[in-house]
């Protein structure tokens, strides 16, 4: 019974990271890190190496099962699932509803993690200003000069999976948000929405691959350059605002193979130039107040959490 109830309860924490994993800008580590399961998330990502897959090739499940702590992930992972499934749907008719404010929402949500992340460098050194403003300036020259629809091929979406999954293991990062900023946010919530089984099977290969090398790697990072891979990603995630500014004018667009105009390029223009060009209401009033609520929100987590650090070092 008892490990019934534990399991369940590892099922909702899960639904509450799977939630904050389809929101750009609120990270499914942080939701991690408040329910107070980062220690083992980690240590059952850190159990994936090559014993591992000979253990699976030697057909030693048990031990396979124990060494990655399958009795936690399993219902985490369900739990995720679940929640990415059920709203994926809803955000994906929020998107072609309702662009500016739900836009402007992420761009609130993106604003306050950056800040955040870089709240939490203690001092600030000549290095770490140059790691900051080195992201910040390569963020903002990806998302300039790169047209807003990258590839659809799946080899494309197996290196974006490899890349966003690397958001789990750091609280503050949100994967989707690296969705965004490779431009396939969108798609890979089309593909969820409509069981497309290739591109999920792809995105799902790229996530475990991402786990045993990409997330590795930042893990490494984090433990010898701990300030200067933080001041990197605020900066990265500071320069990377341009991607989801709410008010843009397509300069030009393609037909892809459904038939559907999609953007390709498209410039970032004030709310009035917007509401000149494209005769829509730029929604200003609304845009304003739900970038308050993405800020606010991202603000009352991080409270969330540091309250949950206190207890436990009480």
């Amino acid at each position: 019974m008892a490990r019934v109830k534990t399991g369940f309860l590892t099922l909702l924490k899960g639904i509450a990271m799977g939630g904050a994993d389809v929101v750009p800008g609120v990270s499914g580590g942080t939701i991690a890190f408040i329910t107070g399961i980062y220690p083992r998330l980690i240590a059952a990502i850190s159990a994936v190496d090559a014993e591992l897959f000979k253990m699976l090739f030697t057909g030693k499940f048990i031990s396979l099962w124990k060494k990655i702590d399958g009795a936690f992930l399993l219902p985490l992972f369900i739990g995720i699932a679940i929640s990415i499934l059920s709203l994926a749907k809803a955000i994906k008719f929020l998107l072609e509803t309702y662009p500016v404010v739900v836009w402007a929402f992420f761009f609130g949500l993106i604003l306050a993690s950056a800040l955040l992340i870089a709240k939490t460098i203690g001092k600030w050194r000549p290095g770490n200003f140059v790691m900051l403003i080195f992201g910040a300036v390569i963020a903002y020259a990806i998302t300039s000069f790169t047209p807003a629809s990258t590839p659809e091929e799946l080899w494309f979406i197996l290196l974006s999976g490899m890349i966003a999954i690397s958001a789990m293991v750091l609280p503050g990062i949100s994967g989707s948000f690296i969705l965004v900023l490779l431009g396939k946010y969108e798609y890979v919530l089309g593909a969820l929405t409509d069981f497309n089984i290739p591109v999920i099977a792809t995105f799902i290969v790229g996530c475990v691959i991402g786990i045993v090398s990409v997330a590795k790697g930042i893990g490494w990072l984090l433990k010898h350059y701990y300030f200067a891979t933080l001041a990197l990603l605020a900066g990265f995630m500071i320069g990377s605002l341009n991607k989801v500014w709410p008010w843009k004018h397509v300069l030009e667009y393609i037909i892809d193979r459904k038939g559907v105009a999609k953007p390709v390029i498209e410039r970032n223009v004030w709310p009035t130039e917007f509401q000149a060009l494209s005769n829509q209401d730029p929604f200003l009033l609304e845009a304003m107040t739900f970038a308050v609520l993405g800020f606010g929100l991202v603000i009352l987590l991080e409270r969330l959490a540091s309250r949950y650090q206190l207890k436990n070092v009480r």
